[in-house]
């Protein structure tokens, strides 16, 4: 299965960012993609709140979440969306952190809303508070294309490992992990951390990211890491996006993720202990 990881550098308005991912969507499919997966975030990334609260859409509204459910079904490919930043209605006023698994048809097959908020302190310049403008989600999704299962999450969710492991022993054979992870922390994390979760579950881990410097209307230029990576189950990085935008294409073999399992069948030994004490 023909792969194709998208890289992005959007800006805070939706309408500006659609144009440049719906052309990146067709030269995937030019390069024989049959799955191609966008990062965290694709219509918007945006520091402010208040420019969050001007062009954020509800689902049903969402541009970015319209055009690329036309272009699947144009193009006929299936297509994860690594999420979209949407509005809510309720008093919270707060947003979701969304990833849809679009079919071929252009319906919606599964939704995933990120479970773990970004709430860190980096350096004494740089913090996030990511539940301060998300609700974050409750459950965790499995989703069943004829290709594979695939389990999904977003970003941050990279650091929790009972996540993985349960996505796993549910039948996950692709993880997904779209992100917009931040220089620092991926410089110093973001390669290790994959390898291990592909390591650890013998999974494919597909990790399609944001890059660059990220132009803002209102608010200070957020900075991501880049460097979209495809991992084998077998913990190997077949292909690294590297710090600019673009596309990024690998060859599945699904038959690697039961030989890892069958060489090291360490999902099956897990006892039950006491402690720590």
């Amino acid at each position: 299965m023909r792969t194709a990881l998208l890289q992005l550098n959007v800006t805070d308005d939706p309408e500006q960012n659609l144009p440049r991912t719906l052309e990146m969507v067709t030269e995937a499919k030019a390069q024989g993609a049959e799955f191609v997966l966008t990062p965290e975030v694709t219509n918007c990334l945006s520091a402010s709140r208040t420019r969050q609260r001007e062009v954020l859409q509800p689902e049903a509204e969402d541009i970015t979440l319209e055009g690329l459910r036309e272009a699947a079904a144009r193009h006929s490919v299936w297509l994860l969306i690594g999420s979209l930043a949407l509005a809510e209605e309720g008093p919270e006023g707060r947003f979701s952190n969304r990833s849809f698994l679009i079919g071929p048809s252009g319906g919606i097959v599964a939704r995933y809303d990120k479970i773990h908020m970004f709430d860190v302190d980096v350096s004494e310049t740089e913090t996030y508070r990511e539940s301060a403008g998300y609700r974050p989600g409750e459950t965790a999704v499995l989703a069943h294309p004829p290709f594979a299962v695939i389990g999904m999450t977003v970003c941050y969710d990279l650091r929790f490992p009972h996540l993985y492991r349960r996505l796993a022993q549910g039948g996950a054979q692709i993880l997904t992990v779209p992100s917009a992870f931040s220089p620092v922390t991926g410089a110093a994390h973001w390669e290790p951390l994959l390898r291990t979760r592909a390591i650890e579950c013998g999974a494919w881990v597909l990790a399609p990211a944001q890059c660059g410097v990220h132009r803002a209307q209102r608010g200070k230029e957020r900075r991501t890491y880049g460097h979209s990576l495809v991992v084998s189950p077998w913990g190997e990085v077949l292909a690294d996006g590297g710090e600019a935008p673009g596309i990024t294409c690998v060859d599945l073999d699904m038959a690697a993720v039961e030989d890892a399992r069958r060489r090291i069948p360490s999902l099956r030994h897990d006892r039950e202990f006491e402690g720590p004490r």
